[in-house]
């Protein structure tokens, strides 16, 4: 998804969703890292608490707003689908609760596997496993699964992933529940514990759309629409006691979750309290004081900039941050249907003539991301980073000149750079300013408003030569990641997600193959082979730096959902 950068360190997400469109500006849900990677992630100091947690006690939860969407159908923001999915209801497979690289291994969550298929992946089969129940009591059925999903159709509960609707057989057609009550043929019920699918074309990656919270299920008799975000029932191992909504949520235990039929959430709290509407500097205060019941208590979110100086130069407030890998990459995207990025040579220059470091450094430095060499982040190449181009951090500005004159553009030229009217928009600009500038191009910076960012570089004829831009995946696979920012085929007047504007038929293609094919390292190949045509300069990985209090354990950062701590595992002593 398009990084949608407008809370980046508890500025309020504005469609914070889980694709992010990176601007240069605020994110909304920064990726920030750490140092050192471990199996794919990376972590700062030893915040990540592998502790046993112990059963019993509350968790505190500060953030600066109150969710977006609770109600499954509707949750499409990272860390609210963290939340939601982790303690309030089950999705028929899930991601298991693992740091780094094993994180991103699909498991079953309410089906007993992660869904068969006979025909390669046009029909898919889940068995529920037995036992199941929602918070009343009630067993979880296949209808319930099959009515919540038909839920994600209906147009008065638009703002949920869209994978159900275009990837269903009949799904372009089907307007949700309440308009049409013969529901969606595609999904069948051959009885209580088996839900069937079927798809308009054969995917490999349905197992990991399940995981999304589309796929949780809802008793159509609790359904109470859009008021359903108000209360979500529970199929997991937790239950809204009280919710005013944008000051505080109480979750208490679901006694009707078995823990014996969940291989995955430890359900360690008795009580989540999440306190809202709290400024981002003091949420990290009250964090690195550790006094009283803040021993107990986590962000939510990213810790805001102006903290990092304070919890990274304290060992004993280091070693409570968190800063793991994500799923999402920052680029500087460059108009290939412009001047002079229409000749892959001076693309291929500014891969050397970018000050990667720099840019970093005025992003929020390296708790905030590790830095880039190809479009994809580690996590979809098996947990190994690739450098394609091998240029130093801070850049090779000899061997850029030395490209520049190759394409007969010694003596440099002009060029526009959209990015956002906030400081730190204007501060990732002024990096990318000075760097080029060392190789002859004078970058004149257009500072937009964040609210029209990303209509104004997705209007293909009025868009700059330059432009701040970014994406994070929905799910581990590369075909949630490299279609959408470069299948040419896809480019559209307003509203364009291929913002480099590249359109490269035999790239074209051999996204196709890969998105058939299903084969990871197709995927890594053609990687390689498009920062060779260089559309975009990759800048950096995102991580998340996050903080606990000193009794919180069970702590590190999920690769899935932008390294937000895992709920399934956190607890407090």
């Amino acid at each position: 998804m398009q990084l949608h950068c407008t809370i980046l360190y508890g500025t309020p997400p504005v469609d914070a969703r889980r694709r992010h469109e990176t601007s240069g500006q605020d994110l909304p849900r920064p990726r920030p890292l750490a140092q050192r990677r471990r199996r794919g992630a990376s972590t700062c100091g030893s915040g990540g608490d592998a502790t046993a947690a112990k059963v019993g006690g509350t968790l505190t939860v500060l953030y600066t707003q109150d969710f977006a969407h609770l109600d499954p159908q509707r949750n499409y923001v990272m860390f609210a689908m963290d939340f939601g999915t982790r303690l309030l209801y089950r999705t028929l497979t899930t991601y298991a609760a693992a740091e780094g690289q094993e994180g991103t291994k699909v498991v079953p969550d309410l089906a007993t596997d992660t869904g068969t298929t006979s025909d390669r992946g046009r029909t898919w089969t889940y068995h529920l496993r037995p036992g199941l129940k929602f918070e009343d009591g009630t067993p979880i059925t296949s209808a319930d699964v099959k009515y919540g999903v038909e839920r994600s159709f209906a147009p008065d509960l638009p703002e949920g992933p869209g994978y159900a609707r275009t990837m269903l057989e009949g799904g372009d057609g089907y307007k949700g529940p309440y308009k049409d009550k013969g529901g969606l043929a595609s999904i069948t019920t051959p009885d209580a514990r088996t839900v069937v699918f079927r798809l308009r074309e054969p995917s490999m990656d349905w197992p990991k759309i399940t995981t999304l919270p589309t796929f949780a299920p809802v008793p159509k008799a609790k359904d109470t629409g859009v008021n359903f975000d108000k209360r979500p029932f529970s199929s997991g191992p937790y239950k809204v006691e009280s919710y005013d909504r944008g000051q505080r949520l109480i979750l208490v235990r679901n006694t009707h979750w078995d823990k014996a039929a969940d291989g995955v959430r430890q359900a360690n709290p008795d009580r989540i309290v999440v306190e809202e509407g709290l400024a981002q500097a003091t949420i990290d205060q009250r964090l690195i004081a550790d006094q009283g019941r803040d021993q107990r208590a986590v962000t939510l979110y990213s810790v805001a900039p102006a903290s990092m100086p304070r919890i990274l130069t304290r060992p004993d407030v280091r070693k409570r941050f968190v800063s793991a890998t994500s799923l999402c990459t920052r680029f500087l995207a460059m108009n290939t249907s412009r001047p002079p990025f229409d000749d892959p040579k001076v693309r291929q220059a500014m891969q050397y003539a970018v000050d990667k470091e720099a840019y970093r450094t005025a992003h929020g430095g390296s708790g905030v991301g590790e830095l880039a060499g190809s479009y994809l982040p580690p996590a979809m190449t098996g947990g190994q980073a690739q450098n394609v181009y091998q240029a130093p951090p801070n850049g090779d500005p000899a061997k850029a000149r030395q490209l520049l004159a190759a394409a007969g553009r010694s003596a440099g030229f002009s060029i526009d750079l959209t990015t956002t009217s906030s400081e730190l928009g204007k501060s990732e600009a002024e990096a990318v300013q000075q760097a080029l500038a060392r190789v002859g191009v004078k970058v004149r910076i257009n500072p937009v408003a964040k609210s029209v960012y990303y209509d104004t570089i997705g209007d293909t004829a009025k868009e700059d030569e330059l432009v701040f831009y970014g994406w994070c995946a929905d799910y581990p696979s590369a075909a949630s990641f490299i279609p959408p920012i470069f299948d040419g085929r896809t480019i559209a007047p307003k509203g364009n997600t291929v913002v480099s504007q590249l359109n490269d038929k035999a790239v074209n293609e051999k996204i196709g193959a890969a998105v058939k094919g299903n084969d990871p390292a197709a995927w890594t190949a053609l990687d390689r082979e498009l920062m060779g045509l260089s559309p975009m300069v990759p800048l950096i990985h995102d991580k998340l730096p996050l903080l606990r209090g000193s009794k919180v354990t069970g702590t590190f950062g999920h690769a899935i959902w932008e390294g937000e701590f895992d709920f399934a595992t956190i607890g407090v002593m």
